[in-house]
């Protein structure tokens, strides 16, 4: 190989997306002893109902065996924005992120709901 370097991600999406993580904040909201709900605020997103969050993740933990904990995270994304296709990259670095944060990465079954860029992923220790 002659030590060229291909880059995957666009620079512009590559940008928006460090610019959308760099400004991420979550509110928590409590729902229940196994459940929590954190409201999701980006710089570049907002519901279009309320110009609030621009989604939430709920955040469910299952607890009946401690051998075996899963954490089954659902992220709802209200932005209509966030549901083109063409955002698919940054919906999944946005949801990654979010993972990260609020899971940690423990066995994680997550469900992100973005219209066209709704996907499911597992994240095994």
């Amino acid at each position: 190989m002659n030590g060229k370097i291909i880059e995957v991600v666009d620079k512009k999406l590559k940008d928006r997306i460090e610019k959308e993580i760099n400004g991420m904040t979550f509110t928590k909201n409590f729902r229940s002893p196994t459940a929590e709900e954190w409201y999701l605020f980006l710089p570049s997103f907002h519901d279009p109902v309320t110009g609030g969050a621009a989604g939430k993740a709920i955040i469910h933990y299952n607890l009946y065996d401690t051998k075996h904990i899963f954490i089954n995270p659902t992220i709802i994304f209200d932005d209509p924005e966030l549901h083109d296709r063409k955002l698919h990259g940054l919906v999944y670095a946005i949801a990654d992120e979010i993972v990260n944060r609020l899971v940690g990465y423990a066995d994680t079954l997550l469900s992100v709901h973005s219209g066209a860029n709704s996907y499911n992923a597992e994240y095994k220790q």
